[in-house]
């Protein structure tokens, strides 16, 4: 059985699993309430992030590291074109770029928003990393000019991997998108998969209907 441990970017994996039909189950973990004394969780994954997965004695942690793990293992599939796709080098630079180049820096700027003391929560760092995240959007903005995915005419897990990212800046009220990039996240969260993983991420589903669905 595949296990995911954590939301956040596990969330990522659950919408995956779901558009692969593949089973699984949800181990939620909660950072703020003492991870460090949750030793199942901490068995799998010493570090103490998420999202881990463990499937049967395999053990994957980073969210774009398990997405094209699970691929693999259990595709072929669409949503992973193949190196002799013309689409492919569009397909990994956005799945990659959705964490390297928008979720990572944007989660910067959150985390210094809710834990950093007043007055410090503007700062030089903040202010780069919403750089970084500013340029990068840039890119999915061109590409969305010209088709209605990131690879091209057809649904990819580089969609799953950018979306994720837009979400959690337009959620924490650190991003405004144009009509293209709204019309792509309708897009996306109408997909069955999206909702039927929104169902099972219980935390996810209820923090993205207090902060504007």
């Amino acid at each position: 059985m595949i296990t995911i441990f954590g939301e956040g970017r596990g969330f990522r994996v659950a919408w995956l699993l779901e558009e692969m039909g593949l089973a699984y189950r949800l181990r939620p973990i909660d950072l703020f309430a003492g991870a460090e004394q949750d030793r199942e969780f901490l068995a799998v994954n010493p570090a103490g992030f998420i999202p881990a997965l463990t499937d049967d004695d395999i053990v994957m942690v980073e969210s774009i590291a398990i997405l094209e793990y699970l691929m693999a293992r259990y595709g072929p599939t669409p949503l992973a074109p193949t190196a002799s796709d013309p689409v492919f080098p569009l397909y990994k630079q956005f799945l990659h770029l959705g964490e390297a180049g928008l979720a990572m820096p944007i989660n910067a700027v959150v985390a210094t928003q809710m834990l950093a003391r007043e007055g410090e929560q503007d700062n030089r760092t903040t202010r780069w990393a919403r750089d970084i995240f500013e340029s990068r959007l840039g890119l999915v903005k061109r590409q969305l000019e010209r088709t209605p995915y990131l690879a091209g005419e057809a649904f990819t897990a580089a969609d799953i991997s950018v979306a994720y990212a837009l979400l959690l800046a337009r959620r924490t009220g650190n991003a405004d998108f144009g009509d293209a990039e709204e019309a792509y996240l309708a897009r996306l969260t109408g997909r069955d998969g999206y909702k039927r993983a929104l169902d099972t991420c219980q935390g996810t589903k209820a923090w993205a209907m207090a902060n504007g669905g």
